[in-house]
């Protein structure tokens, strides 16, 4: 099956990180709700600063943020753009909790996965 993944890579202030998963774990439920087949969040623990480039350059990090990334996946492109036109019309995405960080440094894009490896067993 070829797979399609959204990807987002936010800078979140350190003092919103709880309302940054409560937003989050909402928006997971109205993308599964629409037929994301899967959705995840995750705050950075290991993301060191780049001497060219890196996740903190690459959304203009603050003292006071972290950087989160998040990915959606759907079965493909047309799936992804049908379930994101529907989860956008949703009235929780209208709601300005939801978006406790700078959106315009938020970075996202949609990916084809080309390669997947998996332990067997």
């Amino acid at each position: 099956m070829a797979l399609y993944i959204d990807g987002f890579v936010t800078p979140v202030p350190k003092k919103n990180i709880a309302k940054y998963t409560a937003a989050s774990k909402r928006a997971g439920k109205i993308m599964l709700k629409y037929g994301a087949l899967e959705y995840v969040d995750c705050v950075a623990d290991d993301v060191p600063d780049g001497k060219v480039t890196s996740f903190p350059m690459a959304v203009k990090l603050k003292k006071d943020e972290v950087v989160c990334f998040a990915y959606t996946i759907y079965k493909n492109r047309k799936h992804r753009d049908a379930v994101t036109k529907k989860a956008m019309h949703d009235p929780i995405f209208q709601d300005p909790d939801m978006m406790p960080f700078d959106g315009k440094r938020m970075i996202f894009g949609g990916f084809k996965r080309v390669v997947i490896a998996k332990k067997k067993g």
